[in-house]
């Protein structure tokens, strides 16, 4: 059975981009990232020459203060390559070898970067979907709330208040990774500093225009500490990432999320006759366990698993109709649910008609090869 480890989703990954690349050769219009994920790099011409190993930093950390405490709150901000570099970074600063690390998240699973940091500082990982059952004992260094999960399931305002006040002491790391917007703007729900906790992390190519990175906020003295250790590990954001991050938040404006509500409404409806969708907060989206419901319910005998079903499907969306979805692209443990994120810029340029036929052929072409495993595999890696 063809089954997925870390290097064959690298592989995976690096054919989708090769796929990518060549689209992109011929006319960029043509190519639609619907992920939610597609970011951007405003950066000012007259910043360029500014993007230096020092100057940078010395201009751009001093411009990112104002904005990111607007944006999240805390008294202090820190920019890193990655929201999983900040999540690595927080726990080498505050977690001790053998002391534990809470979790709360509305569903599973949870972003593999927060057990994995765990394992690396040799701390116990503890993860709770329920707040009648999350505690903290005295031998708790660290508890992480998931504001909005992989696959868009948001904490409510109750169980995030109820889970500060169970912590108790003990530092709390928000991962609001698209949270801080889907939370704040869709939801109506406070800042998460707002609410009580000590940190909170975004990623700023998420449901904005930014460069991929993370964005941390927090009490100043906490940020100090994780500051150095990002420096430490080279998990500190350069000056171009920095820049960007400057560029999309001055450039924010919720108006693109609110609106997407309406036409995620019409994906929502037309894909609702032929498949079993579900709606996010600002799209759609068919989870892996789906995906085989719909092939065995046309008969389907397939070797492939559920995950791997879903990533051929999301791979052919990509080779045959152009649209890019997070289990083609994502890196190693990314979620494979099937996401249309209607929030994303390209999903201006898609009319409702054409994402209901890309999935009908793509289904159609999955039908077709499921039973084929070097068939997939030829899919999938190229």
């Amino acid at each position: 059975m063809l089954e997925y480890s870390p290097l064959h989703e690298l592989k995976r990954r690096e054919a989708a981009l090769k796929i990518i690349n060549s689209k992109v050769k011929e006319d960029r219009s043509n190519l639609y990232d619907l992920t939610g994920l597609s970011g951007g790099f405003p950066v000012k011409q007259e910043d360029i020459n500014l993007l230096e190993t020092y100057a940078g930093p010395a201009i751009f950390e001093e411009k990112l203060q104002p904005l990111g405490v607007k944006h999240l709150g805390g008294e202090k901000v820190l920019a890193l390559n990655r929201t999983s570099s900040g999540i690595l970074a927080t726990i080498l600063a505050l977690v001790k070898p053998g002391r534990k690390v809470v979790h709360f998240l509305p569903q599973l699973p949870t972003h593999p970067s927060i057990p994995r940091s765990v394992d690396l500082v040799n701390g116990n990982y503890i993860e709770f979907t329920d707040t009648d059952e999350f505690k903290v004992t005295e031998k708790t260094d660290l508890v992480i709330i998931t504001g909005s999960t992989m696959d868009h399931q948001v904490i409510t305002e109750e169980d995030f208040l109820k889970i500060i006040e169970v912590s108790g002491n003990v530092p709390v790391l928000v991962d609001d990774a698209s949270g801080a917007r889907l939370r704040t703007i869709v939801y109506k729900q406070p800042r998460a500093i707002d609410m009580g906790a000590d940190l909170v992390i975004t990623s700023t190519d998420k449901l904005m225009d930014g460069p991929r990175g993370g964005l941390m906020s927090g009490e100043a003295e906490l940020i100090d500490l994780i500051k150095t250790k990002s420096h430490q590990f080279g998990l500190e954001a350069q000056p171009p990432l920095i820049a960007g991050m400057v560029g999309a938040l001055e450039n924010f404006k919720p108006d693109r999320i609110l609106e997407s509500r309406f036409k995620k409404q019409e994906v929502y409806q037309a894909l609702l006759e032929d498949f079993s969708v579900e709606e996010t907060p600002t799209g759609v989206m068919i989870l892996p366990e789906n995906v085989i419901k719909e092939l065995k319910g046309k008969g389907m005998d397939t070797p492939l698993n559920e995950d791997v079903a879903a990533t051929v499907l999301a791979m052919i969306l990509l080779r045959e109709y152009s649209i890019i979805t997070i289990p083609a692209v994502g890196m190693p443990g990314a979620s494979p649910t099937i996401r249309i994120d209607m929030a994303s810029k390209d999903a201006e340029r898609l009319e409702v008609e054409y994402i209901t036929q890309a999935f009908k052929g793509s289904f159609a072409r999955l039908e077709e090869v499921a039973g084929d495993e070097e068939t997939c595999k030829t899919i999938l890696f190229g």
